[in-house]
């Protein structure tokens, strides 16, 4: 994120972003009275401890009652959810996929990484307690009476019409299926609004699984903007960037491959594909809404079964932009994108290889930014954000990742595991001249000082063994969460909450939930729009003013009312 940091000046940026959490929980603002940072940190003597997930995020144990749950999708997504689930909260009782090499994989797990398999969790019997599927995932909802939830992690343009199914099927039972999709949460953004009408109408939750809305990493970063630690902020500046240029070379030994086009690069997108899933699915591949086997593995790569680089990993970005700037909607994107890299015979694919996207967003004082504490708004309209993404599929220099910059500091969140703070140079002080050299004070939100002040000092912050240092800027060499477990817990925690007839509004509803999801979707996928143009003006790059209309699920108006879905819903 930032290129020139040395190994010492990472560690005073972490050590400052400690600091500072820790004298805002300590700081008593003179114009409310209390202390603001409280609601993530907790005072225990003179030492502050991070407060659990669970009572930030506001669930709690389900006391030995585990929500019944069904599995679609075993590849790489419903791996990492199956590896990071806690089957105290959910218990997976039936899983669903098409594909044989990922029923096995989702079953015996990865030696490495999130993806740790059924049998690691539930132990050598998961086979025999976990009931498996190989066709329609409609005859296993029907098929398992004690079924609660669904957790849906299916190529992208199944997503919609799987969740308004078992939606639908709860409902025909009369006992809801409740819903945990992967993002994005639909292909386009009527097949969204269409989950979201679903969930009302069948009383059922639909959550989304942008995993930050569950990161007490992103948490802490979002208190510190709240608190004005960076002062004015006009830029965030987000990026994934990866190298995919790199010859496949197949492993040893490794498992027969179908007789198609392999890859010629080592691309996540274009993995290879294995024979047993070509002889298993390629007389009937069609009937699931695929032209073939290979469009089935590789889906991402077809614009009528993916959504790209925006929906694949810039919704991702966007989430954390639109948490930090108080969920505020965007005002306009411009974009531009192609297929630079790859070619017709090497990893050919109708989705772009590098994209560059700029959002205004408005600022705390424009009309359409974040309410203030009395309800009121601002009223400049040149008060803006400006937010650059990029995602690039040729080099991987540097790490995927936030930085906020303010008139008083800058903010950098890196790779969901590390924040690092530095304070602009205040004139006023000695010292140092170089931000990032700097260590940090910290005043009261309200006091006639700076919230964020640079210290005259070059001596070392909190330590790495002090309290709130790791926990809190991700420091401390502690494995950070992501948010996967804790998304799951909540999700658990208000299926067992739900209360049958109880107006939806008044629920107990995941933060995450299809509403809050379908801003995502609609910030991703308008600047697929702003890349490509629309049906008329195709390939014709444009300036795209966002409509309110766009972000209501009852209203039939969508930026992207031209794209035709190759999956259906009804």
């Amino acid at each position: 994120m930032a290129l020139d940091l040395t190994p010492e000046q990472r560690d005073i940026g972490r050590e400052n972003y400690a600091r500072t959490a820790e004298g805002l929980a300590h700081a008593v603002n003179p114009v409310t009275n209390r202390r603001d940072f409280m609601k993530s940190l907790a005072i225990a003597g003179a030492a502050v401890v991070p407060i659990s997930a669970a009572v930030y995020f506001g669930y709690e144990s389900l006391h030995g009652k585990p929500v019944k749950a069904a599995l679609i999708g075993g590849g790489d997504e419903g791996g990492v959810l199956v590896g990071e689930h806690n089957p105290e909260f959910l218990e997976f009782v039936a899983v669903c996929d098409i594909r044989p090499s990922n029923m096995t994989r989702i079953f015996d797990g990865e030696p490495k990484g999130l993806r740790k398999g059924f049998k690691r969790i539930y132990g050598n019997n998961a086979e025999k307690q976990i009931h498996k599927y190989t066709g329609d995932y409609k005859e296993m909802l029907r098929n398992e009476p004690e079924i609660e939830a669904v957790v849906i992690a299916a190529p992208l343009c199944w997503h919609a019409k799987m969740a308004i199914d078992a939606m639908k099927i709860g409902q025909e039972r009369g006992r809801p299926i409740h819903v945990l999709c992967e993002k994005l949460m639909g292909w386009n953004v009527g097949q969204c609004k269409k989950m979201v009408q679903t969930a009302r109408e069948t009383g059922s939750i639909l959550a989304i699984g942008h995993q930050r809305h569950y990161s007490m990493l992103y948490a802490h970063a979002t208190d510190i903007m709240n608190n004005d630690v960076l002062g004015d902020v006009h830029h965030i500046r987000a990026l994934w960037h990866r190298n995919n240029s790199w010859p496949y070379v197949p492993a040893e030994n490794g498992p027969k491959l179908a007789p198609v086009e392999q890859p010629f690069y080592k691309d996540g997108w274009f993995p290879p594909v294995l024979a047993e899933d070509y002889d298993a699915l390629k007389a009937d591949v069609q009937k699931y809404g695929f032209d073939n086997v290979e469009q089935l593995v590789r889906w991402r790569l077809w614009n009528q079964t993916g959504g790209g680089l925006m929906a694949e990993l810039g919704s991702h970005q966007m989430d954390a932009c639109s948490i930090f700037l108080g969920h505020v909607h965007p005002l306009a994107v411009t974009g531009i994108g192609g297929k630079y890299f790859y070619r017709k015979d090497r990893d050919d694919r109708d989705s772009e290889d590098h994209v560059f996207i700029t959002y205004e967003f408005p600022g705390k004082n424009h009309p359409k930014g974040p309410a203030r504490s009395d309800g009121t708004h601002g009223s400049d309209p040149d008060d803006k954000v400006i937010v650059t993404y990029s995602s690039i599929n040729t080099n991987g220099f540097e790490p995927y990742g936030e930085t906020v910059m303010g008139t008083r500091g800058t903010m950098i969140v890196e790779m969901e595991s590390t924040v690092m703070l530095y304070p602009e140079k205040n004139p006023a002080n000695k010292g140092p001249s170089d931000p990032k050299a700097m260590t940090v004070t910290v005043n009261a939100k309200g006091s006639d000082k700076p919230v964020l002040d640079s210290s005259s000092t070059w001596g070392p912050a909190v330590s790495s063994g002090q309290a709130g240092a790791g926990p809190v800027g991700g420091s401390a060499g502690g494995v950070v969460s992501r948010g996967y477990r804790e998304e799951i817990e909540d999700f658990a925690f208000c299926v067992r909450q739900w209360q049958k007839g109880l107006d939806y509004t008044k629920q107990r509803l995941p933060r995450c939930d299809g509403e809050v999801a379908l801003v995502d979707a609609v910030i991703a996928l308008t600047a697929n729009r702003a890349m490509r143009g629309t049906k008329e003006n195709k390939n014709q790059p444009e300036r795209v003013e966002f409509k309110d209309a766009w972000f209501d699920p009852q209203s039939a108006e969508v930026p992207d009312g031209d794209t035709k879905p190759k999956i259906e819903v009804s």
